[in-house]
């Protein structure tokens, strides 16, 4: 009767140094668990199931630490999104804000308003410093000042040519043998236009690649790329406008054909995705639109003429402006790593 299970004598708090241990709370747990199952402590299924036991405890603490971590990942995220939403209460504190806006100078410093003088285009035209290896024209070519030369021959000779022109269908093509034949110089009046239009689309085109060589496109200057992206669009539509303005065969094709590829343009043209089920129509589309009807005909001639020599180069005008001002804004030319001359280094 006074003998004792084996069971009971593992759990038995045991002497040591003096003091005795206390069972914790797990030993309790184990120790009823093999007393239910009338398993002894020291076989290989307590064993066993001790190490199950173990096992889940190990999982529930898994469990709870993976849960634990998520949620401070989320929390974290969420305070992310707050900071993300308090800065678009400040537009002027956004990337896409300081992107197209320069933030402006302290006037209360006079150092501060002599920078804000020399960094502006208007008040200082010419800039107070700038790279030296930017200049070099082996890194520029210059395409940029070429395409605006170009730009300044064309407006020039334009204004002339509009002196002996009328963009009407029995007058244009007349004009132009007249122009040729009887004006003086004014068949080289006639090609000096032509062919800087020409070379304008070119140079423009060589521009943007240097500049995606030479990685001039990335921050801070991804707005004003933007606004090159969109002067290139609008040397297009310059070119082909003036192909229909001396009314012979090959700009009456090019427009026909152009005019014709427009019809695809998604959803405002009549054959393009989504155009039909937006209502257009031959008579209501974008070709139409261009044309001033369904055919290229007289309506055509007078808005390619209108475009040509009023609408586009007005705009363009505007765009070139505000490109050369963000050139000065974003810091100049983007040139390479400054490059330190012979003469420029100290002797040792």
């Amino acid at each position: 009767m006074d003998s004792e299970r084996p069971d009971e004598k593992e759990d038995r708090p045991k002497a040591g140094n003096g003091a005795s241990q206390k069972p914790s709370d797990a030993d309790d747990v184990k120790s009823l668990l093999r007393a239910a199952s009338g398993v002894p402590a020291g076989s290989k299924k307590a064993v066993a199931g001790e190490t199950a036991t173990t096992t889940a405890e190990g999982g529930r603490a898994s469990g709870v630490g993976l849960l634990e971590r998520t949620k401070e990942q989320g929390l974290a995220l969420k305070e992310r999104a707050r900071a993300e939403a308090e800065t678009y209460k400040d537009p002027q504190q956004t990337q896409l804000w300081k992107s197209i806006f320069r933030v402006s100078h302290d006037r209360s410093d006079p150092r501060n308003r002599s920078l804000a003088i020399l960094s502006n285009v208007f008040l200082h035209l010419h800039p107070a410093k700038i790279n030296r290896d930017a200049v070099r024209y082996g890194f520029t070519w210059g395409m940029g000042g070429i395409t605006f030369y170009l730009f300044i021959v064309l407006t020039f000779t334009g204004v002339l040519l509009m002196f002996y022109y009328h963009p009407t269908k029995v007058q244009a093509f007349r004009d132009i043998l007249y122009l040729e034949h009887d004006v003086p110089f004014g068949k080289l009046l006639r090609n000096m236009h032509r062919w800087a239009a020409h070379l304008m689309v070119i140079t423009t085109w060589l521009h943007m690649f240097r500049v995606v060589l030479t990685g001039s496109y990335k921050r801070p200057r991804e707005f004003n790329w933007c606004v090159g992206v969109v002067l290139l669009v609008l040397t297009l539509l310059l070119s082909f406008t003036g192909y229909l303005l001396p009314d012979d065969q090959l700009g009456f094709w090019a427009v026909t054909v152009g005019t014709n590829m427009a019809r695809a343009t998604p959803m405002f043209g009549s054959e393009g995705p989504f155009g039909p089920q937006l209502g257009m129509t031959p008579y209501n589309d974008v070709r139409f639109g261009l044309l001033g009807g369904s055919i290229v005909d007289a309506n055509a001639l007078l808005r390619s003429y209108i475009w040509h020599c009023i609408g586009i180069p007005l705009v363009a005008s505007i765009f070139m402006a505000v490109h050369f001002w963000r050139i000065r804004k974003d810091g100049g030319i983007s040139g390479p790593a400054p490059v330190m001359l012979e003469a420029e280094m100290k002797k040792k």
